[in-house]
């Protein structure tokens, strides 16, 4: 009986070698041999500068410039295209000669009709004059006068003046002219020189747009210049469906009126479902994104995108809002790969501290070499 006991201890100890070298099992094994990436999730951001317009230069404030007498020949032009004017400053000189010699025959026709008023004063019942010949030359009196202040007038208009300070934008007019009234006017000013962006926003980004709100302006030459949104448009225009934003910009020789300009506009505040611009993968099909399922596998998933802005693009259409999607679209990975993945630094804070721990089938397996 003792020899068969101690046969017996070399065959159980040979057993429990055994089952401590038996084979892992085969999901630890697949894990391990899973390829690294890291995932984003689909979620709602603030795209700052995702927002973008374009339009016309145009005068904040125009004015015309045009003659009040008619019938007058310009003597001098003294201002020309481009040239900053004052408010009151002379443009156009006219040719007062017809009009001092009527001033002058209506000084002379003024004082002698009230020369002949001055004569009647005290006449009234008297006899010498009827009391209707006494308001005759009273009431002449008075026609000379107005006469006499409507011709002054017309001589102060001799000279066409400016009627803001600003910038000559356009002139019509030359030497020789002959002043009369119609549509057309002898200059245009931009008042105080300033020109500002009308962009043409769509109703629906209309809404995102405030007074006070900064943009940068692309100009046509190429240059970049700040903007401030100083209207924004309270209709929509019902064939384009299209508002006007105005937007201040600096006083520059290099900002023209009659230009075009595009605008990026900061902060617009609208949260939109967005992924980084590398988790966008473009091919024949299409834009599509490897989404990680909860198993850890990946799959495609066609994307339909919007406006971009700030490294990010919005999912109009897509994953299902919270899914994990591989940041980095260069990444071979082929439907149902198996994949570890890590939560991206986009997603630190926003992602729950669950969402962020290894997932168990990244996780090693219990008693399984490190």
């Amino acid at each position: 009986m003792r020899r068969s006991h101690l046969a017996f201890v070399p065959l159980a100890a040979a057993v429990a070698l055994a089952g401590c070298h038996r084979p892992e099992p085969a999901q630890p094994a697949q894990a391990q041999g899973a390829r690294a990436v890291t995932v984003v999730r689909l979620e709602p951001r603030a795209m700052s500068g995702s927002l973008s317009a374009s339009g016309d230069l145009l005068p904040r404030e125009e004015a015309a410039v045009m003659p009040e007498v008619t019938g007058f020949r310009v003597s001098r032009v003294l201002a020309d295209v481009g040239d900053y004017v004052r408010a009151g400053q002379t443009l156009v000189q006219l040719d007062p000669a017809l009009l001092q010699a009527q001033v002058a025959q209506a000084e002379a026709q003024a004082a002698q009709a009230e020369d002949q008023a001055r004569r009647v004063q005290g006449l009234e019942g008297q006899g010498v004059l009827s009391n209707e010949q006494i308001v005759q030359r009273r009431l002449q009196a008075q026609v000379a006068r107005a006469n006499l202040r409507d011709l002054q007038t017309r001589m102060r208009k001799m000279s066409v003046t400016a009627p803001v300070s600003g910038l000559v934008l356009e002139r019509t007019v030359r030497p020789g002219d002959l002043s009369a009234g119609g549509a057309t006017p002898w200059f245009r000013l931009a008042r105080e020189g300033q020109v500002e962006l009308a962009a043409q926003v769509s109703q629906d980004d209309l809404a995102r747009i405030r007074p006070g709100q900064r943009a940068m302006v692309t100009l046509p030459n190429g240059s970049t210049a700040p903007g401030t949104v100083r209207i924004v448009s309270p209709q929509i225009d019902p064939q384009t469906k299209l508002g006007v934003v105005r937007l201040t910009l600096p006083v520059r020789s290099d900002i023209r009126a009659g230009g075009f300009a595009r605008a990026v506009f900061d902060d617009v505040g609208a949260q939109v479902l967005s992924l980084p611009e590398s988790a966008i993968r473009y091919d024949a099909n299409g834009a599509s994104v490897m989404v990680v399922g909860a198993d850890n596998r990946v799959r495609r998933v066609a994307v339909q995108t919007g406006q971009r802005g700030g490294g990010m693009v919005e999912i109009l259409r897509g994953p299902p809002p919270g899914a994990r999607v591989v940041q980095n679209a260069a990444s071979f990975l082929l439907d149902g790969d198996l994949v570890r993945p890590t939560e991206g630094r986009a997603q630190a804070q926003a992602a729950p501290a669950a969402a962020a721990a290894p997932t168990a089938a990244a996780r090693p397996a219990a008693g399984a070499p490190r």
